[in-house]
């Protein structure tokens, strides 16, 4: 039997964010192919977290500049290591590196961390982005991860483009692997609640990430009154965990726009509304909200950037605007007009069905790690910029960890 250690720079908590669903569907992924699995995280646990046990994961709380994790590894011996975001790779690939080097290590990038703050910088600089705003020290820290790393899952064609063809990372370093979800079949379609049954606006994200915040903030001052100018009795409903008060105060019911909070069935607040407004200005990866929304019938209204990487050649289960006045139009439009309303939710439907099949991307991806697993060692030898920045970046991280170790002694 393989064993997987997951380094997880939170616990998965899939209520609450798309990167939590993300964790679930790569543990699944692994479990079909029957891993003994370890979920390790130096973090605090929050009531949220999902109970791994549950599902035969183990769960170890492990802690960083530490040599109780070299002890705690090699007693593992595991197969693969799963590095959760690169920051997990920085803090523990050396000493993976140095106590299972035979291990498979897998870099998870989540989205990629380096691209979403070079734009959160041009947003906060009212500039239009580009290179220089890309290559900054999070993005340049994220590339030597990648490098490090025997395998790294994109989950955006974007972001596979960005990096092959405008950075000139080897394929063979790279997986293309984006949501996971069970196909829609008819019978399910059928019994989701039709446009009549539906009323009022909907908008979901997990608040501890900035691009919500202020897609919700934006949504609020230039779009929901222009909005509410056409339909008075319309509603925004503001879905979410963690709403701390910068958001609760954002409430009001006189206006129509109600914050609700955390959403313990997702699926269900989703079923109910009409339409799904993600007017994101900044941001990576794919957008967990816009697949709630497909998969549950509730055509969009969304940004470029909420768009980027989700609809390929097919068409999106919605429009795609970033004027504001466009961006209300549609949403009334959509809100109104039953025919339009089911195509786009049909489109929505295709999309799922063909780009985020289950079984057809984890085939995919389980033929990749085989073949990763079957020629390590050639893999390596190919990758000699890898070879290089294990050798020397990890250095002043090692050192670094180990003189912390030595200060935190009593």
């Amino acid at each position: 039997m393989f064993r997987l250690l997951i380094i997880g720079y939170v616990w998965p908590e899939p209520k609450s964010s798309a990167a939590g669903s993300r964790m679930m569907q790569l543990i699944e992924t692994f479990q079909l192919l029957d891993y003994q699995t370890t979920f390790a995280s130096p973090c605090e646990k929050r009531k949220q977290a999902f109970d791994l046990e549950s599902i035969g994961i183990s769960q170890k709380s492990i802690e960083v500049n530490s040599s109780t994790f070299d002890e705690f590894v090699t007693e593992l011996n595991p197969d693969v290591v799963l590095f959760d975001r690169f920051m997990m790779e920085e803090q523990f690939g050396w000493r993976v590196s140095e106590n299972c080097p035979s291990a498979l290590r897998i870099l998870d990038t989540e989205d990629l961390h380096g691209l979403r703050k070079g734009r959160h910088q041009a947003f906060k600089d009212q500039k239009l982005f580009e290179r220089t705003y890309l290559l900054n020290d999070t993005f340049k820290r994220e590339l030597a991860s990648i490098y490090r790393s025997d395998l790294s899952l994109i989950i955006s064609e974007y972001e596979m483009d960005l990096l092959v063809h405008d950075l000139h990372i080897d394929k063979s370093l790279l997986a293309y692997l984006p949501f996971m979800e069970d196909r829609l079949e008819d019978e399910v379609i059928a019994q989701l609640p039709n446009f009549e049954a539906r009323q009022h606006f909907i908008t979901i994200g997990n608040f501890l990430h900035e691009p919500n915040y202020q897609a919700v903030l934006y949504l609020k001052k230039n779009i929901w009154p222009l909005i509410r100018k056409q339909l008075p009795k319309a509603e925004m409903h503001v879905y979410g965990a963690y709403a701390l008060q910068k958001v609760l105060q954002l409430h009001n019911e006189r206006e129509g726009f109600i914050i609700k909070g955390f959403a313990d069935d997702v699926d269900r607040v989703m079923q109910h509304a009409k339409v799904c407004l993600a007017p994101l200005q900044f941001g990576a990866g794919l957008k967990g909200k816009l697949i709630d929304a497909m998969k549950n019938g509730t055509p969009c209204i969304m940004s470029t950037i909420a768009a980027e990487g989700m609809f390929g050649n097919l068409e999106s289960n919605g429009f795609i605007e970033e004027n504001p006045t466009d961006f209300a139009n549609k949403a009334v439009q959509l809100c109104t007009d039953e025919n339009q309303w089911k195509t786009k939710q049909q489109n929505g439907f295709k999309v799922l069905n063909t780009r985020f099949n289950k079984e057809t991307n984890q085939k995919e991806f389980i033929a990749r790690l085989q073949q990763l697993q079957e020629n390590l060692e050639n893999h390596r030898l190919n990758n000699s910029i890898g070879q290089m920045l294990q050798h020397q970046t990890l250095q002043s991280t090692k050192y670094m960890s180990k003189w912390i170790e030595e200060k935190n002694r009593p």
